[in-house]
C-alpha cells in the first residue's frame, strides 16, 4: 500500500502564521499533523509513502529526518505549486503500480482508512472518496448507488473529507498538463460512473486549515485525551466558553459525560514571541507550584504552538464571590485568614527551587517594572488617556523613584503572583486555589498581601484590613522593628498596585473595549487618595496633588 500526502500548499487561510511554520508542521497534541496524517496511514498497512512539497520544504524535511518511521517515506519537492492534480501527476513514477491514497496533510479524522482501502478495491472504479456530512462543505451529490454526481451543487451534499484512494489507472485520465486540480477530472469521470463515494457521518474530522479551526481542533483533541475517549466519539465532547477576564486569553469547560477539565486557550504562539514567553511561564511556573503541593489547578496536557492547556476543573465560584454571597464579616475574615495561609506558603515554598528563567518580563518585582509597568501605567493609561489630563509622565519621576525603592526595601522575599486578588483566587471545597499564575517572580511578600486586601471586586472595609495584616505579621512571627519595616514596605506596594489598578481598568475598559471594568474605577480612586493620605506625602508633592485633584 502506498500513499501521497499533499503538503505543498502556502497556508494562506493560517497567514501570517504559516510565513514562519508550514502548515503540516502545525502541532496537535505537541505533534505535527503531518506526523499524525504519517502514523493513521502506517496504521491502515502503507508500507510506502510520498510527501509532495513546496512552501518551507526545508521544514517538512527537517521534521521527517529526524523521525524513525517504520515505513519507506520520500518527498518530492514540486519548485512550482501544481495544484492537487498536478501534483498525483507528478508523483505516477512512485504510484503506479497499484491503488494508492491521497490525503490532505492539514486533517484530522477518525476515518477507517484500511476499511476505506478494501472498499475501493471491491468497486473496481478509479476513485474513492470518503464524504461526511459537514455542513459548510457539503457540495457533494451522489445517486442511489452510491455514485458521485457532481462536486458543486447548490442542493443538500456531502462534504469530502479530503481523503481518496485511486486506481493507477486513472492515470490514463489525467490531461496533457502541469497544474490542474484532480476535481477537473473526478467531475469527468463521474459521468462514467468512476467516482464511488465511501460515506462515513459516525465520525470525527477537522482541517487546520484556519486559526478557528486549528485552535478548536486543539482543544477537542487535548479534552479527549485526558477524558480517554476513542477519536470518533470527540463530538460527544459539550464545549462552553466561560466568563472573560481582563487577559486576552479565552477559557473553556469541556464536559465529556461525568467528567470535566478547563482549558485555556492563549492563542498561537509562535516560537521566540512575547504570547510564548508568556505560555512557557504559565507552564513552567504551574508544574513547579503543583510540585510544591501548593494549590494551584493540575497542569493535565498542553500544546504550545495552539497555546492550548488543559487543567483540572476548579469550579465556578471565585473569592469575589464568596464574599459576597456569605456578606458576613466573620465569615468574611476567616475565609481571608485562610487564604492568607496560603499566600504565606506561596512566597515561602514557591521560591524554593524557581528558576528565574521561567518568567516573562522581569525576573523580579524590579524597580524597572514598577516605574514602567505601575507608575507610567497609572500615568498614560489613567491620567492622560481616560482623565484627558495634561500632564507628563517626566515630571514626575523623581517621585517615582523614591515609590519604587520603597516598595521594594524591607520587603519579605520569596515568590510573588503578582495578581492576587480575588477573581484570581477559587474556592472549592473550602480550599483556596490560586490561578493565572504565569506573572509570578521573585518580590516581597508584601505585594500579593496589597493586591489581595485593597482589591476593588471585593473592596474590604479599613477595619478588616488592618485586622488581616496584624493577622500576617502574626503568621510570620516578625519582630517589633521587622513589623515596622514590614507595613512600610507593604504601604507603598498597596500604593503601587493602586496605580497598577487604575491603569488597567482604564486600558481595558477604553482600548479593550472590556466595559464591565470601568465601574471599578471611582472605588480605585477612593483607595488611592486614602493612600497617599497615609504616606509622608512630603516626599510626594506632585502626586499628592495630582490624586486629591482627581
Amino acid at each position: 500500500m502506498k500513499a501521497l500526502i499533499l503538503a505543498a500548499g502556502f497556508g494562506t487561510r493560517l497567514l501570517p502564521y504559516t510565513q514562519k511554520i508550514p502548515k503540516p508542521l502545525f502541532t496537535l497534541m505537541s505533534k505535527p499533523v503531518l506526523g499524525h496524517v504519517i502514523e493513521k496511514l502506517v496504521t491502515a498497512g502503507c508500507e510506502q509513502i510520498l510527501i509532495n512539497t513546496h512552501h518551507l520544504h526545508g521544514q517538512i524535511n527537517n521534521f521527517l529526518g529526524q523521525i524513525n518511521y517504520p515505513v519507506d517515506i520520500q518527498t518530492l519537492y514540486e519548485p512550482v505549486i501544481l495544484d492537487t492534480g498536478g501534483a498525483i501527476a507528478n508523483a505516477r513514477s512512485f504510484l503506479k503500480d497499484s491503488p494508492f491514497f491521497v490525503i490532505n496533510s492539514d486533517i484530522i479524522s477518525s476515518v477507517d482508512l484500511k476499511k476505506v482501502y478494501v472498499f475501493h478495491k471491491k468497486t473496481n472504479c478509479l476513485a474513492t472518496l470518503v464524504l461526511h456530512d459537514y455542513d459548510i462543505f457539503n457540495k457533494v451529490t451522489i445517486d442511489n448507488k452510491g455514485f458521485i454526481q457532481n462536486f458543486y451543487s447548490k442542493t443538500k451534499g456531502l462534504a469530502f473529507t479530503g481523503i481518496q484512494v485511486l486506481s493507477p489507472e486513472i492515470y490514463h485520465y489525467f490531461p496533457d498538463k502541469k497544474v490542474f486540480s484532480s476535481i477537473e477530472v473526478y467531475q469527468h469521470l463521474c459521468r462514467q460512473k468512476q467516482v464511488k463515494a465511501f460515506v462515513e457521518n459516525k465520525i470525527f474530522w477537522s482541517d487546520i486549515g484556519s486559526k478557528q479551526s486549528y485552535s478548536m481542533t486543539s482543544l477537542l483533541e487535548l479534552a479527549a485525551s485526558q477524558f480517554q475517549m476513542k477519536q470518533q466519539n470527540i463530538k460527544d465532547i459539550h464545549i462552553d466558553k466561560l466568563a472573560g477576564d481582563g487577559s486576552d486569553r479565552d477559557w473553556y469547560r469541556a464536559t465529556y459525560k461525568n467528567q470535566s477539565r478547563i482549558i485555556g486557550d492563549h492563542g498561537i504562539c509562535m516560537p521566540g514571541s512575547e504570547q510564548r514567553s508568556q505560555f512557557n511561564s504559565f507552564i513552567c511556573i504551574g508544574k513547579h507550584l503543583f510540585s510544591k503541593k501548593l494549590l494551584v489547578p493540575c497542569i493535565q496536557n498542553y500544546d504550545a504552538l495552539s497555546g492550548m492547556v488543559i487543567l483540572d476543573d476548579l469550579g465556578d465560584v471565585h473569592l469575589e464571590t464568596q464574599v459576597k454571597q456569605k456578606n458576613n464579616t466573620a465569615v468574611t475574615i476567616k475565609i481571608y485568614k485562610k487564604v492568607i495561609d496560603h499566600l504565606i506558603d506561596f512566597s515561602i515554598k514557591g521560591v524554593q527551587g524557581f528558576k528565574k528563567e521561567w518568567t516573562c518580563q522581569t525576573e523580579s518585582y524590579s524597580k524597572e517594572l514598577i516605574i514602567e509597568k505601575e507608575c507610567r501605567y497609572f500615568m498614560e493609561a489613567f491620567i492622560q488617556d481616560y482623565l484627558k489630563m495634561d500632564v507628563s509622565f517626566h515630571d514626575f519621576l523623581n517621585e517615582f523613584d523614591h515609590i519604587a525603592d520603597h516598595a521594594l526595601a524591607h520587603g519579605f522575599m520569596g515568590l510573588m503572583h503578582r495578581d492576587m486578588q480575588s477573581r484570581n483566587i477559587m474556592i472549592l471545597k473550602g480550599q483556596p486555589f490560586f490561578i493565572d499564575f504565569q506573572s509570578a517572580r521573585i518580590g516581597p511578600l508584601q505585594y500579593d498581601l496589597a493586591s489581595l486586601l485593597i482589591d476593588p471586586y471585593v473592596n474590604l472595609n479599613d477595619k478588616i484590613q488592618k485586622d488581616l495584616l496584624q493577622y500576617t505579621m502574626e503568621k510570620l512571627k516578625l519582630r517589633p522593628k521587622e513589623g515596622q519595616n514590614f507595613i512600610e514596605c507593604y504601604q507603598y506596594c498597596c500604593l503601587t498596585r493602586n496605580l497598577q489598578f487604575l491603569g488597567a481598568f482604564s486600558f481595558l475598559s477604553q482600548i479593550k473595549n472590556k466595559t464591565g471594568f470601568e465601574c471599578f474605577i471611582p472605588d480605585a480612586v477612593k483607595s488611592l487618595k486614602k493612600i497617599i493620605t497615609g504616606l509622608n506625602t512630603d516626599k510626594l508633592p506632585r502626586l499628592s496633588k495630582l490624586v486629591q485633584a482627581i
